[in-house]
């Protein structure tokens, strides 16, 4: 990409803020995956980075992890099987023998022009990629969570302004929202907190991968701010959402949206 998008490898000062913790997230080899698990890492956690293919992408965040002197796991596969959600919480429990974090990111993302152009399978798809796995995931994840543990998903500005060209995305992203609110009545109960995240426009590999050449070239030009924001950007929210410091937010979504307004 170019340019390069900055996951805070240089840039990221922990704080203890996660010492000790053992975190799960998804989609963890780029974009804001990569940077939250930067963030984890140098706040003290221990991390399973689940992925998709991109092997070379998932050694180097795994790299940045254990540099920050925590222990990486990496697992590869495909996230819309319901077996293999149970294998990544599988694979972190013989690694740390519990689960206090788990960040469900991991997205598919296409533009379409036209309705007719949306097929059945793209449609299933994106529900797959984007939705059932923090279902599948957080089923698997309880009998590992204790009380303080946080559950957080990434949903979108997408989900409160839906734009027509990334309709089945957008909806995702909407139903990722309202399953954040639902599961966090859940699950409050259980002194475990599930809460959200909603990305403006964020410059990862996703956005020139998806989008036509002049969609990208003013990518981030209509927010408030002027730009769309580098994925280090985002891991604050992420860390503060997973720290004992959240103790009472629950069912939120903190949008990170550059002055675009999330209600």
């Amino acid at each position: 990409m170019d340019p390069r998008p900055d996951h805070g490898e240089e840039s990221y000062v922990g704080h203890g803020r996660l010492s000790g913790k053992k975190a799960v997230i998804t989609g963890a080899d780029s974009g804001i995956g990569r940077a939250v698990a930067i963030a984890y890492a140098r706040e003290g956690a221990d991390v399973v980075i689940a992925y998709l293919c991109e092997d070379a992408d998932a050694r180097e965040t795994a790299r940045l992890v254990e540099e920050a002197g925590r222990k990486a796991v990496l697992v590869r596969g495909d996230l819309s099987s319901a077996a293999h959600c149970r294998d990544v919480i599988r694979h972190a429990v013989d690694a740390f023998g519990r689960i206090d974090v788990l960040v469900s990111n991991a997205a598919h993302q296409a533009s379409f022009e036209k309705l007719e152009d949306v097929s059945d399978e793209e449609w299933r798809l994106t529900f797959a990629t984007n939705v059932d796995p923090l279902f599948y995931l957080t089923k698997a994840a309880l009998p590992h969570m204790s009380e303080g543990g946080s559950i957080i998903a990434t949903t979108s500005i997408n989900a409160e302004e839906p734009k027509p060209e990334l309709l089945p995305y957008a909806t995702t992203k909407g139903t990722i929202r309202d399953m954040v609110a639902g599961l966090g009545q859940l699950l409050a109960e259980r002194g475990i907190r599930v809460n959200a995240v909603a990305p403006g426009p964020v410059w990862t590999p996703l956005i020139p991968s998806t989008m036509p050449p002049e969609a990208v070239r003013d990518f981030g030009a209509s927010t408030p701010i002027g730009r769309a924001a580098q994925p280090r950007e985002l891991a604050p929210p992420y860390v503060l959402l997973a720290s004992d410091e959240a103790s009472y937010i629950i069912g939120a979504t903190i949008p990170v949206t550059g002055g675009r307004p999330f209600i």
